[in-house]
């Protein structure tokens, strides 16, 4: 049994209001296809890369079920303390195996089912998803546990949007695929919607670009509980860059970020993260981002536009939606 490249999605902006689609969670994780052959267990990323050894609670989990030949398609996840955490997942990409162990002890991961590909001596890919579905169905009601958890479908428009606005950013959006078509591997064959929300942040800096005298990126901070203006992520500089430039470079000064600070220690950290303008607090900027990790953008975000109505003490942390709570994904299932 080979293991079979995942089939992937293409972005859409809106639910498809025919018939014959299945609905889904578009869960915050990493995506895996999980491959049993005997006594060989894989755990292969989209990359084609082997996760098995930094999720080994999870390849004995697999290891222990009674079918001994089967290939699934599911999200690795991570409850930590009252959510979901993106964040744990990449502290599992670690080269030494102790403190892998010691992270699988203690946060372990969950493998969350949305297909089944192949079962003993059954090739299941080429049938509709309809059927791959009941079997999954099957298989989950047979050997599901806490740690092996089936991905909730609908084939109602209206539930799948109740997804979108009930969980506030819990998820990464909606997939969507149709239920008469075969799984195809390394195609973008399945639809996703993603929730995209905005934020009013203060401009606490900005980078120029490599190798020019202009500017780069914005840097963004929102205050937190404490009063303090935190860096939370970045965008690209809209507009006329040299105009903009000039205006930037006339705020230059502090405070900048009296909080965590582009530099702080964290996973975003790069050569470059201390080279950078602080600027006074005068420019807020409206931005559209996906989703938070650690109270950061995970991803640059977009500029929608200036907002000189607003005051720097407004820009708050509670703006962001943060990550999924068991509650919420309890109610998912």
């Amino acid at each position: 049994m080979d293991a079979i490249a995942p089939m992937e999605a293409k972005l859409v902006e809106a639910l498809p209001e025919d018939e014959g689609w299945q609905f889904e969670p578009k869960w915050d994780g990493f995506r895996c296809i999980a491959l049993r052959d005997g006594g060989k267990v894989e755990l292969i990323s989209k990359s084609g890369k082997s996760l098995a050894r930094y999720f080994p609670e999870v390849a004995a989990m697999l290891q222990s079920l009674t079918p001994k030949r089967f290939i699934l398609d599911g999200e690795l996840i991570i409850p930590v303390g009252d959510c979901l955490s993106f964040e744990a997942l990449q502290l599992r990409l670690h080269p030494a195996e102790s403190r892998i162990r010691k992270l699988a002890n203690d946060t372990p991961a969950q493998f969350m089912l949305f297909d089944l590909l192949a079962l003993g001596d059954e090739m299941l890919a080429a049938e509709p998803l309809s059927v791959r579905r009941q079997t999954l169905e099957r298989f989950h009601a047979a050997h599901g546990d806490a740690a092996l958890l089936l991905s909730p479908t609908t084939v109602e428009r209206a539930q799948a949007d109740a997804w979108l606005a009930r969980t506030g950013g819990a998820l990464d959006g909606v997939i969507v695929k149709r239920l008469d078509e075969p799984y195809r591997p390394g195609e973008r064959a399945m639809l996703k919607v993603k929730q995209l929300r905005t934020a009013d942040c203060v401009v606490g800096g900005f980078r120029y670009a490599s190798g020019k005298k202009e500017a780069g990126s914005l840097l963004l901070g929102l205050f937190g509980e404490d009063g303090k203006l935190h860096h939370v992520g970045f965008c690209p500089p809209p507009g006329d860059k040299a105009e903009l430039t000039a205006r930037l470079e006339a705020l230059v000064e502090p405070p900048g970020f009296t909080g965590d600070a582009p530099g702080g220690p964290s996973r975003w950290s790069t050569e470059r993260s201390g080279d950078w303008q602080p600027l006074r607090w005068e420019l807020i900027a409206e931005v559209k981002y996906d989703q938070v990790t650690g109270r950061r953008f995970r991803h640059a975000t977009r500029f929608l536009r200036w907002r000189p109505d607003k005051a720097p003490e407004q820009c708050r942390i509670e703006q962001q939606v943060g990550e999924l709570r068991p509650a919420e994904l309890a109610g998912l299932l």
